[in-house]
């Protein structure tokens, strides 16, 4: 959609929300100098859209008292918006009822978009993941969202435009797997056919995707949320760590989270609790280790550390200040 034409759309919402708009203010939203809105109105007016000017102090223009607007008027990215709006409702715990309010809404928005586009929206929300964690994510481009979203859904490669961290742009083919929101932001993960491993790529630092002929076949295991939690715990950092951690899976992975750390879980002996208290190898990699020693103490459990020597001293370094801030007490 080009940008007069979007203006004109906007312009259109403005006055649809009722009341009279000054000429200054309809320019200040829409960007525009106040020439610019009076020809965004005559194009309403060509269009049959009763657009009565005012006169007057408090002059400017509004709607035709009485005339009704179609229901609904969206754009791909706006349609899109909305819906994911509705599911990141969902999962933020506020619908309740059986039926409830977003899944309504969801239903009409659809009943009123063209065929085209709500096929493709309900491709994209059968390709969309969550990790446990609720936030609000970093909105990608909707076309390569939508584009992806087809790919996982046909299992069709894709061609990826690319900028790492540090800036290198890379043009790539990827397998998709899925979609996945997750931390504040949303990744594709999938399989590099080139080197034959999984990736995981940020969407909002991919600039282009377009799929290519062919197919793949989805690979088992774990889904796509699992893959990317996996890899962020597997990536690589400046140091390796390795603990050795006395409890059940509950208490380490409340404190140690599988996005965060491995955890070796060995099949328990014959005839001993699934559930028991046994001792687990725990492996990270983290740029930092400050941040270690307390929730070592938090886990409240007994543990060896493996590797490496500084998160040692780090521990015994924070059990010194307690015990020094203890006996001031």
């Amino acid at each position: 959609m080009s940008r007069p034409t979007g203006r004109v759309l906007t312009l259109l919402e403005l006055l649809q929300s009722g009341g009279t708009r000054t000429v200054a203010e309809l320019a200040d939203r829409l960007g525009v100098e106040g020439r610019t809105v009076r020809r965004y109105v005559d194009q309403l007016l060509d269009l049959g859209v009763p657009v009565e000017s005012v006169r007057g102090r408090y002059g400017g223009y509004r709607l035709s008292p009485g005339y009704r607007l179609p229901p609904l008027m969206l754009s791909d990215d706006e349609a899109l918006a909305v819906l994911l709006g509705l599911v990141a409702g969902r999962r933020a715990g506020l619908a309740t009822a059986e039926r409830t309010a977003s899944e309504t809404a969801s239903a009409k928005i659809r009943r009123v978009l063209p065929q085209h586009l709500a096929r493709r929206l309900d491709t994209l929300l059968e390709a969309l993941a969550f990790t446990d964690g609720a936030g609000e994510f970093d909105a990608p481009d909707a076309g390569v969202l939508l584009t992806i979203s087809d790919a996982v859904r046909h299992h069709r490669p894709v061609s990826i435009r690319y900028t790492d961290t540090e800036g290198r742009r890379s043009e790539r083919t990827l397998h998709a797997y899925g979609i996945v929101a997750h931390a504040g932001r949303w990744y594709v993960t999938g399989s590099d056919p080139r080197i034959g491993e999984d990736r995981t790529f940020r969407l909002d630092r991919i600039a282009d995707a377009r799929t290519l002929p062919g197919s793949f076949e989805a690979p088992e295991g774990p889904g796509p949320a699992q893959r990317v939690v996996s890899g962020f715990a597997a990536a690589a950092y400046r140091h390796e760590v390795a603990v050795r951690i006395h409890g059940t899976v509950e208490q380490i992975r409340a404190h140690l989270p599988a996005s965060v750390a491995s955890l070796d879980e060995h099949e328990p002996a014959a005839g001993e609790d699934r559930a028991a208290e046994r001792w687990f190898r725990v492996e990270l990699r983290a740029e930092r280790l400050d941040w270690l020693p307390p929730v070592l103490a938090a886990l409240d459990r007994p543990f060896v550390i493996e590797r490496p020597e500084e998160l040692r001293d780090l521990v015994t370094a924070l059990a010194e200040r307690l015990a020094s801030c203890a006996r001031r007490a």
